[in-house]
C-alpha cells in the first residue's frame, strides 16, 4: 500500500540525517536521540480456551508491531520522525490481521520570540481533553494525532493563546473531515490563592463523502427516526483549577452542538416497518460536567471526583466506532487498579450517558503502615446502577527490607451494558489480595502476589498467583498461574505465564510464554476487547 501524504517525509528524514552530520562537524550542541519499541507474538492454537479461528492461529502463526522514533534538537528547532510497522497484527481488530508499514509520525517545532510553531503530527489537548485530545495509547491501538498546524502565542507571561487546524490520523492515511480549534490558558495569583482558568472551542466539519453516506443510511429509516444532519459540530469548554493551601479544586464544564452519533443499543424503524435494535444514528446536543477536589497534608490525602455526561460522543465522523476516530477524552471515574483479578472487570466510560462519583482516602497510620479506602459509583442518567467498587488496601513495610500489601475489593459490574451481552446478570465479586516483596541485598529480591475472586456470575471464581525473582539491575524472572475454580465456562482451566526480563545499558528484552483468558483491557476509561491468547511474546525497548 502506498501513502501519498507520506512522500514529503522522505525529504524530512534526509534533512534529519544531514542536520545530524552538520552538527557533528560544526556545532556540538545539537542532539539526536531515539527509541525503539517492538512487540512480537508467536501463536499456538488452543481451542480449549478460545485461542483459535483467527488468521494468526489458523495459518499466520506470527504477528508484530514496532515503533522507531528519532528526535533531533538544534538551532532552536525540534524535529521528530517515527517509523511504524504492523505485520499480521490483531491490535486494531482482535479477529483480523493487519499488515502495513511507513512513517507513522513526523513533526517540526520552532519557537520564535513569543510564538511557538508546530507542524506535522501533533499530540495536544484542551483542558482535560473533554472537547479535544490527540494522543497515543499503543496498548489499545489508539493513535489519533492531529495532522496539521498548531500555533501558540504568549500574549502575557501568564497567558497563552493556542490555535490548531488539521485532519486526524487514520493509521497511515488521514480522515477527511477538518478539525480546528483554539484555547486560552492563564494563571492568576490572588495572594494565598491562585487560579489557572481556561476556555476552548473545537469545530469538526464533515467532508462530502461522510455526509452523503450518513444521508443514505438515514434514508432507510422511517420518518420519526430521520433527521437533517449538520456539516459542522462545535464543542465548547470552560475550566479552572484553584489552589488554596492544601486544597486543589478543578472544575470543567463542556457543551456540544447538535451532532450525529451512533447509539450501539438504540432502536429504530426501518423502511419495512420492522424494529431494528443496535447501531442507530441519533442527533442530539451534548454536555459534560466534571470536577475534582483534592486535599494533601502530611500523612493524609483525600480526593473526590464527580462527572455527569450526556450525549458526548465526539468522533471524526459518525460512521466510526469503538476506539477509532476519537476526537476527545472523557476522564474515567473508576480506580486504576493493577492486580490481575482486580482488573478483570473494568468499567469503560459511557459517552452517551453516565453520572459518577469516586472518593479515595489515604492515611499514613505510622512510619510502617499506610491505608487506602476507595469507593466509586457509576449509574446511567435514569438512575440504573452500572458499576460500583469498594476497596480497602493496607501497605505495611520496613524500608529497603520488606513490603506487604493486604487488600480487598468488592465490585458490581453491569456486564450487559459494558460488554453488550443482553440478558446476562450483573457480576458481583469479592476479591481479597496479597503482595509481599522481600529484598535480600542491594540487588536481589523476591516478590509474591495472590488474589482470589469470588463470584457466581460469568465464568465463576478465579485464583491467581505470581512469583517474581529479581537480580537488579539486569534480570527479572516471573512465573504465574490464573486458575478458574467456578462452576461456569472455563472451570478447571489453567492460564500459565512464565517469562524473563533482561536489561542492559538502554535495552530491555522481555520473553515469555503466555496462556491468557479473553477479556477487556482498559487504560484511562478507554477499553478494547483482547482475545484469548496462547503462545510466546517477545518485547524489546531500546533508548539511544
Amino acid at each position: 500500500m502506498s501513502h501519498p501524504h507520506n512522500i514529503p517525509v522522505r525529504l524530512l528524514s534526509s534533512i534529519i540525517v544531514c542536520l545530524a552530520f552538520l552538527t557533528a562537524q560544526v556545532n556540538a550542541q545539537g542532539s539526536l536521540a531515539g527509541n525503539l519499541e517492538t512487540r512480537a507474538q508467536f501463536f499456538i492454537r488452543d481451542s480449549t480456551i478460545g485461542a483459535a479461528n483467527t488468521p494468526q492461529y489458523d495459518h499466520q502463526l506470527y504477528g508484530s508491531e514496532s515503533w522507531l522514533s528519532l528526535l533531533y534538537n538544534n538551532w532552536g528547532f525540534t524535529i521528530g520522525i517515527r517509523f511504524d510497522l504492523f505485520h499480521q497484527s490483531n491490535l486494531f481488530n482482535p479477529q483480523g490481521s493487519y499488515s502495513d508499514q511507513g512513517i507513522g509520525r513526523w513533526f517540526i517545532e520552532k519557537k520564535i520570540a513569543k510564538l511557538n510553531i508546530a507542524a506535522g503530527y501533533i499530540y495536544d489537548q484542551i483542558g482535560t481533553g473533554i472537547i479535544f485530545r490527540s494522543y497515543e495509547e499503543r496498548a489499545l491501538g489508539i493513535d489519533n494525532a492531529l495532522t496539521g498546524l498548531k500555533l501558540a502565542y504568549n500574549i502575557h507571561p501568564n497567558w497563552t493563546l493556542k490555535g490548531f487546524t488539521g485532519k486526524q490520523k487514520n493509521r497511515f492515511a488521514l480522515y477527511n473531515p477538518i478539525i480546528k480549534g483554539f484555547s486560552l490558558d492563564g494563571y492568576v495569583s490572588l495572594g494565598k490563592i491562585s487560579i489557572t482558568p481556561g476556555v476552548g472551542i473545537t469545530n469538526r466539519t464533515l467532508d462530502d463523502p461522510s455526509m452523503n453516506s450518513l444521508i443514505a443510511t438515514l434514508n432507510t429509516y422511517e420518518k420519526p427516526d430521520q433527521f437533517i444532519p449538520k456539516y459542522n459540530t462545535y464543542a465548547y469548554t470552560v475550566f479552572n483549577t484553584l489552589y488554596a493551601g492544601s486544597f486543589t479544586w478543578y472544575i470543567e464544564t463542556a457543551a456540544k452542538s447538535k451532532d450525529a452519533m451512533n447509539d450501539p443499543v438504540g432502536t429504530r424503524i426501518d423502511g419495512s416497518g420492522n424494529e431494528v435494535k443496535g447501531n442507530t444514528f441519533i442527533q442530539k446536543r451534548g454536555s459534560v460536567l466534571y470536577s475534582s477536589l483534592n486535599y494533601a497534608a502530611k500523612g493524609l490525602g483525600i480526593s473526590l471526583e464527580v462527572k455527569r455526561t450526556r450525549n458526548f460522543t465526539f468522533r471524526v465522523r459518525p460512521q466510526v466506532s469503538l476506539n477509532d476516530g476519537l476526537l476527545n477524552f472523557l476522564p474515567p471515574m473508576t480506580r486504576q487498579n493493577s492486580y490481575r483479578l482486580t482488573t478483570l472487570y473494568t468499567a469503560a466510560t459511557q459517552e452517551l450517558g453516565e453520572q459518577a462519583i469516586q472518593f479515595e482516602f489515604r492515611k499514613k497510620i505510622s512510619e510502617r503502615w499506610k491505608t487506602t479506602f476507595h469507593v466509586s459509583y457509576v449509574e446511567n442518567l435514569e438512575g440504573d446502577k452500572l458499576y460500583n467498587e469498594w476497596l480497602w488496601e493496607n501497605l505495611i513495610a520496613k524500608e529497603r527490607v520488606w513490603r506487604l500489601v493486604l487488600g480487598i475489593q468488592l465490585q458490581n459490574y453491569n456486564q450487559q451494558i459494558y460488554e453488550l451481552k443482553p440478558g446476562v446478570p450483573s457480576i458481583r465479586t469479592i476479591t481479597p489480595y496479597l503482595e509481599y516483596l522481600r529484598t535480600y541485598s542491594q540487588n536481589k529480591s523476591i516478590r509474591f502476589e495472590t488474589q482470589l475472586m469470588i463470584t457466581d456470575e460469568d465464568r465463576g471464581s478465579w485464583v491467581h498467583a505470581l512469583l517474581e525473582l529479581g537480580w537488579a539491575p539486569r534480570w527479572l524472572v516471573t512465573f504465574s498461574n490464573m486458575y478458574n475454580i467456578g462452576k461456569n465456562g472455563d472451570s478447571g482451566a489453567h492460564y500459565y505465564t512464565a517469562g524473563c526480563v533482561y536489561q542492559v545499558a538502554g535495552n530491555r528484552f522481555n520473553l515469555s510464554y503466555v496462556r491468557q483468558v479473553e477479556g477487556i483491557v482498559c487504560a484511562g476509561g478507554i477499553c478494547r476487547f483482547e482475545p484469548a491468547f496462547n503462545g510466546m511474546k517477545l518485547g524489546i525497548i531500546s533508548n539511544f
